[in-house]
């Protein structure tokens, strides 16, 4: 039986050179009528810059702040789809609208990617690598977590 994929969550990390990736995930979604979830995954700030910032701010300045933030994620998620569409698909190999949807969540990168594909049916999650050693690690720790971890197909593209 072919394997059915109705969810492509695609987890970026904003650094330069993942439209590899990207791309990866869009020709998943055409292919399976599909949608993609962008996925953004802001580590939380430990403890002691979390005091820190408690001690500076009031408790409404630090919501409205991070609110701002992750307003200014989403516009930068919608600009970088955009330049994707414009420098590399016709006009007939756009997605439908409605077929990208853009997720900003807060936690452990790893563990966040896999419980946001654990909760959509017929999941792959698209993601891209690089190396992040000089002994020639070949995957970064967040994707060989997600590889040990996730319930779903991975496909790791090499930036």
């Amino acid at each position: 039986m072919l394997p059915v994929i109705q969810n492509i969550i695609y987890a970026s990390d904003f650094e330069p050179g993942a439209r590899p990736a990207f791309r990866r995930a869009v020709s998943l979604c055409r292919q399976y009528d599909a949608t993609i979830t962008f996925l953004h995954v802001i580590e939380p700030p430990n403890r002691s810059a979390e005091n820190m910032i408690g001690n500076i701010l009031e408790p409404g300045e630090k919501a409205r702040l991070l609110n701002e933030g992750l307003s200014h994620l989403r516009e930068k998620m919608e600009r970088r789809i955009q330049r994707f569409y414009d420098s590399e698909l016709d006009e007939n190999e756009k997605l439908k609208p409605g077929q990208v949807e853009m997720r900003v969540e807060q936690g452990v990168p790893w563990r966040v990617i896999t419980t946001v594909a654990a909760g959509l049916p017929d999941s792959v999650i698209v993601m891209g690598t690089r190396t992040h050693s000089r002994l020639g690690q070949l995957m970064g720790s967040t994707a060989t977590k997600i590889i040990g971890s996730a319930d779903c197909p991975v496909m790791v593209v090499p930036l």
